[in-house]
């Protein structure tokens, strides 16, 4: 049976897979996508969205725990866990489902199976009724990343949970123990917090979400700790004993180890790149620690092939892999594709408070040689923050004092992963301080805090 020959092979179905293979049959490019588990990958089914749904469950828990303070009043309030898992497995569900419609729509024609890559220009899947032989021109590698596992903290289901085991839990852990203080991690630990489990963080750099800006780190640090978070910063876990519904911990902080015992274990230390089984060795692309190496426009420099989202590299965000998908799409069409800049992207971390960001720190900022003016404003002095009663967080916005080009923009408090597409388009359209300063933003509003936080760098703020 003859191989069929595609303008375009995708291989993988999250966000950069099928948005790269949607773009592509736009622009009339005949489209196959290839996916070996689910359609809309780790991001619709086992991260973004579900994670989401559960962080939501346990938002409007902790709402109706502050009844009190709204003048309403709810008396025996709980939670039923399973009820909250389900609810986020449909919501994931739906969308899930939707990609395929999507690949209908498009007339993508859609393989699902395990893909390899034989030679150059070729895709060979092995599905449940055999092999399929594929062709095309472009192939488009988008076949994404899964939790890291570190020997000795390797995860059972059990008493050592990854994220998709924290996204179906077989309890609810009453002493729970998270590795790691990055987005996944903290999202986890805020979940499982609010709902009531007695929850330490373990970091091993010097501050908890360390990829922030440091003062926004240490305002989220002392949120959670108000929570009733352990935070245990320059620590490692070195050891984990498992017994019987119970795990203990050897963790390393100040150069001395302590035991502490958990009945729940997340690991939640990074990610690591699909890229086994798909002959990328042979084909001479260049791996590095996991990741595919590619220039801006995502070609790994063999002719005709492209890796784009978390396979390629940080920053590993799914927005990202979107990005680079049409930007790939286009490019093969022959379009004027513009590549992506990781410094114009969003980074956004939905524990409560909430935390985002785009662009330099003050400290990256600063080492880069700008001299800088930097702009605060608290949520304290917003009228709209103190009506939700969400008078906890801050607005931090960093500039060139030379041009006033918007360096960066660092917020944390309630809804700030909605609030900082303001400045990412305001960095995307080249703004100064001046187009901000005289732009007129609603009112009542959060994104007020956005404006007098411009205003501030430049010493003009009204409201503090």
């Amino acid at each position: 049976m003859a191989a069929q020959s595609y303008d375009v092979i995708v291989i993988g179905a999250g966000p950069g897979g099928y948005v790269a293979a949607i773009r592509a049959a736009q622009l009339g490019l005949k489209t196959c996508i290839v996916e070996r588990e689910h359609m809309g990958g780790i991001c619709l089914n086992w991260g973004c969205i579900p994670t989401k749904a559960l962080l939501r469950s346990s938002e409007v828990f902790h709402l109706m725990e502050r009844a009190k303070d709204f003048g309403l009043k709810a008396e025996n309030i709980g939670y039923d866990l399973d009820a909250v898992v389900k609810r986020s497995r449909g919501v994931a569900k739906q969308l899930s489902s939707g990609i395929g419609h999507l690949m209908k729509k498009n007339k993508i024609a859609v393989v699902m199976g395990e893909a390899s890559l034989p030679s150059k220009g070729k895709v060979s899947v092995k599905t449940d009724k055999g092999t399929e032989e594929l062709t095309a021109k472009n192939i488009v590698l988008a076949t994404g990343a899964r939790a890291r596992e570190l020997p000795g903290l390797e995860a059972d289901g059990d008493l050592v949970w990854t994220y998709k085991h924290a996204l179906q839990p077989v309890r609810m852990p009453k002493k729970l123990l998270v590795i790691g203080s990055g987005a996944i991690g903290i999202e986890f630990a805020s979940f499982y917090n609010t709902l009531g489990a007695d929850t330490t963080v373990v970091e091993v750099m010097d501050r908890v979400l360390p990829v922030e800006d440091a003062e926004i780190s240490a305002f989220a640090k002392k949120a959670f700790v108000k929570q009733g978070m352990k935070i245990m910063e320059k620590a490692m876990v070195k050891q984990l004993d498992r017994g019987k519904g119970k795990v203990t911990a050897h963790i390393e902080v100040g150069g001395k180890v302590e035991k502490q015992e958990f009945d729940t274990v997340i690991s939640a230390v990074g990610i690591v790149g699909n890229v086994e089984g798909l002959g990328l060795e042979e084909l001479g692309v260049k791996v590095d620690r996991t990741h595919v190496v590619t220039d801006e426009y995502c070609r790994t420099g063999v002719d005709g092939l492209y890796a784009i989202g978390d396979i390629a590299g940080a920053p590993w965000l799914a927005h990202k892999a979107s990005h680079e998908g049409v930007m790939v799409a286009e490019l093969i069409a022959g379009k004027h594709a513009h590549p992506v800049k990781p410094e114009s992207i969003a980074g956004c971390t939905y524990c409560q408070p909430q935390v985002a960001s785009v662009g330099y720190s003050e400290a990256k900022a600063k080492e880069l040689g700008y001299n800088i003016k930097v702009g605060r404003f608290p949520f304290i002095g917003n009228g709209k923050a103190i009506a939700l009663g969400e008078a906890e967080g801050m607005v931090k916005t960093i500039f060139d004092a030379k041009t006033g080009e918007l360096l960066g923009a660092h917020m944390v408090g309630a809804e700030v992963t909605e609030l900082i597409q303001g400045y990412v388009v305001g960095r995307q359209l080249e703004t100064t301080e001046e187009d901000l300063m005289n732009t007129v933003f609603p009112h009542p509003t959060l994104s007020e805090m956005m404006h007098e936080s411009v205003l501030d760098a430049y010493g003009r703020v009204i409201h503090m």
